[in-house]
């Protein structure tokens, strides 16, 4: 099964950022798609994983600690992998929506494409003194500050 086919705690809010369901979103991401969509599909992919893991780790711990389980076969250090494989999983997550919420937040609003590159209101600094300066006292700096 295809990442994107797996659901994610994030597709809701993914759907009401960019206005249409994650099925299109990656239909319209194997064609010309900002690098920020394919940046938050990406991410979007890693999450549905993580989040497949947590509920593996859990469904194991679940049909080990059953009810109707024989406490005979219980194994503490089964249990105690399982612990910090979901520890690993659950901190994954936490960082994959962390990743996309600022993704998502730090994009622009759908429909505002920037053209080219940011225009610059200041203008550029030179190094060398633009000609016909005259210099201090009409001697380099060096001569007029030792006073002669």
């Amino acid at each position: 099964m295809s990442t994107w086919t797996k659901p994610s705690s994030q597709d809701a809010h993914l759907e009401e950022v960019f206005g249409t369901p994650v099925a299109q979103l990656y239909a319209a991401a194997a064609g010309a798609a900002t690098p920020a969509t394919h940046r938050a599909l990406e991410l979007r992919s890693f999450l549905a994983l993580a989040e497949e893991e947590v509920a593996r780790v859990r469904d194991r711990v679940h049909q080990y600690t059953a009810p109707d389980t024989d406490m005979g076969t219980l194994s503490a250090s089964e249990l105690r992998f399982d612990s910090q494989w979901m520890d690993a999983a659950l901190s994954a997550r936490t960082q994959y929506v962390t990743a996309l919420r600022e993704l998502l937040r730090a994009m622009p609003p759908p429909g505002t494409a920037r053209e080219g590159p940011p225009k610059m209101d200041q203008p550029w600094a030179t190094t060398r003194p633009a000609t016909g300066i005259a210099l201090v006292g009409g001697r380099p700096a060096a001569q007029s500050a030792r006073g002669h």
